[in-house]
């Protein structure tokens, strides 16, 4: 059958196995040579194509188990964030963070490393206490810090390579409110005051088209209990889409289009339970890279790629996304050397983007930025040992945990074989 994910870019031909049961799932592992797990299809990067067997976990059996101190709850790893959340809502539970989108399994986003915002929040891979795994033989077994810990610290951001999670403990909080409030300011004011906005805010970000000179700014805060908003996205996208396919024809307009769409209203505020909040709409089809760097850096690489785009008018339709991570210890994430500022840059999905994406990398590489796993990249093996220290522990972890390769790719096998 053909696989896609979710921007068209990575497409399969290969079987696609949907188990019901771990017995089911264990089966499928014993017998395939190659097979790799796929969620909602939201990496960029070839992580789950596969030319043999691709598994989903959409319809596999299992429910959510809240810990009698409510600090936890084991929740089936193939569940979408959507559900998820939606779950832990009528435990009075949340997660303590989200991304701006919802659709992903919790097992492919702590996978994959993805994060909201927030200077002291971690990606969701930090949300992660313990992990249920099939692995390369069709057994199931549990890693925590305490009970195979090194493959548990492999695990919590594994791109898949140690074993198909079917059950994962998950940190919790008790539910809460937010209220979201979204206003252009200029990008003169937000460049120097970005830093304190992240002291005064639960949730900070903002959007900015590289050929404007304002940005859309995105706050969240805590707020007293509230209904569900109206609205289930922070921004309309009709009249972006029909911008975005005028530029696709006539790509020299792009800089023209901006600034006239950066002259109307974009004020909004919603309320509502944290879970409805977090995610939007997010209905166009784009290609995209993202790349982690310190902080410290991070305002100064963004006004370096602007510049060299407006320089070149080239026709970046996407707003670039900033947002702040805090730091973590998870062997393979591009937080552990410290808290980070996320550059996420966009194209249209209808327009050309390698060659932009490539320009783009190397100033975020010269920044010294780490890609986000699922998003476009041109790492090699080299590059992954030279910029995460632990990358020879973690392969050896994989050697153990699939002698055989079982869980490898084409992709994967180029970095960590």
């Amino acid at each position: 059958m053909a696989w896609s994910n979710w921007s068209g870019s990575v497409t399969a031909a290969a079987q696609i196995a949907r188990p019901q049961s771990e017995d089911e799932l264990a089966m499928l592992v014993r017998s395939a040579h190659r097979l790799r797990v796929a969620g909602a299809g939201h990496s960029f990067m070839p992580l789950c194509e596969s030319d043999e067997l691709i598994v989903s976990l959409d319809d596999l059996a299992g429910t959510i188990r809240v810990a009698a101190d409510r600090q936890t709850a084991r929740i089936p790893a193939g569940w979408s964030i959507k559900r998820l959340t939606a779950a832990l809502w009528e435990e009075g539970l949340a997660i303590a963070n989200q991304g701006d989108v919802n659709p992903q399994s919790l097992a492919g986003a702590m996978a994959t490393g993805t994060h909201g915002t927030g200077a002291d929040l971690g990606s969701l891979s930090t949300f992660a206490r313990g992990f249920r795994l099939v692995g390369a033989d069709g057994e199931a077994h549990w890693c925590d810090a305490d009970t195979n810990a090194d493959l548990y610290q492999a695990q919590r951001l594994s791109l898949g390579l140690f074993g198909i999670a079917t059950e994962i403990e998950v940190a919790v909080v008790p539910a809460f409110h937010l209220a979201e409030r979204i206003e252009k300011r200029r990008w003169a004011e937000i460049r120097e005051s970005y830093e304190e906005l992240t002291r005064q805010h639960r949730h900070v970000e903002f959007w900015f088209f590289p050929h404007s000179e304002q940005v859309i700014l995105k706050t969240l805060d805590p707020c007293d209990p509230c209904d569900p908003p109206r609205q289930t996205t922070d921004m309309e996208e009709t009249s972006f889409r029909r911008i975005l396919d005028v530029a696709a024809r006539l790509p020299f307009l792009t800089p023209f289009l901006q600034r006239l769409m950066m002259k109307s209203g974009l004020a909004s505020h919603r309320r509502g339970p944290a879970h409805s909040i977090f995610p939007s709409d997010r209905t166009i089809r784009f290609e995209e890279m993202e790349y982690e760097m310190s902080r410290d850096v991070g305002i100064e690489t963004l006004d370096e790629v602007v510049g060299w785009i407006r320089k070149k008018r080239l026709p970046v339709t996407f707003p670039f996304e900033y947002r702040v991570v805090a730091a973590d210890d998870i062997w393979m994430s591009p937080m552990n050397a410290g808290p980070v500022a996320a550059i996420s840059m966009h194209q249209y999905a209808k327009m050309p983007w390698a060659g932009l994406f490539a320009d783009a990398e190397a100033i975020f590489r010269g920044a010294g930025g780490r890609p986000h796993w699922a998003k476009r990249h041109t790492l090699g093996r080299a590059d992954v040992a030279a910029l995460y220290p632990m990358a020879a522990r973690y392969r050896a972890v994989r050697r153990a945990a699939d002698p055989h390769g079982k869980f490898l790719n084409p992709h994967l096998e180029a970095l960590f074989a």
